[in-house]
């Protein structure tokens, strides 16, 4: 019976074999198998229970929380996750060199333009997010992301000085 699956629990799969549940989510069990090592199976997948730990009531765990609350303080204040810039950028410097031969180059530490780049970002994070739950008519949400989404394509310029993929900009794909 999957609602008697806790953490601590041994169980066997057709596939995996013998294992322990080490985490329970309310739509997968996390198990370390002997022979196929860590595993994410769905509580839809059998599971025989071979020694039986009793569950939590509360089945929400503190990452969960945590994500969740992060969503909404994104999506709801001024509040930014923290993006790493590139380890070769760190304490790095940015030089701009004008074009008119009077003029002095400009120098600005990559960190702070990193800063404002990611600033950015979330600002027009938070503009998507307030726009899909606007009342505006679908039509108009449409015509309003695909701006959105433009705006991401030119900035993916940027996406070099970002430490991790997953945070850089993603523009139209295949266009």
């Amino acid at each position: 019976m999957k609602h008697n699956i806790g953490i601590g629990s041994r169980v066997t799969h057709e596939k995996y074999g013998k294992g322990v549940v080490i985490n329970v989510r309310s739509d997968v069990f996390l198990v370390t198998f002997i022979e196929s090592g860590y595993r994410e199976i769905p509580v839809t997948e059998d599971l025989e229970v071979l020694d039986e730990m009793v569950p939590d009531t509360d089945m929400v765990s503190f990452w969960e929380v945590e994500q969740t609350l992060k969503k909404i303080l994104q999506r709801w204040s001024d509040v930014s996750e923290t993006v790493s810039l590139g380890d070769k950028w760190k304490n790095g410097k940015m030089v701009l060199h004008p074009g008119s031969s009077g003029l002095a180059p400009k120098e600005i530490p990559i960190d702070q333009f990193f800063n404002k780049i990611v600033m950015v970002r979330d600002r027009v994070r938070v503009l998507e997010q307030r726009v899909n739950s606007s009342n505006l008519d679908n039509e108009e949400k449409i015509n309003i992301q695909q701006y959105i989404t433009r705006i991401y394509g030119s900035l993916t310029t940027f996406n070099v000085l970002f430490k991790f993929k997953e945070d850089q900009f993603i523009g139209e794909k295949g266009s």
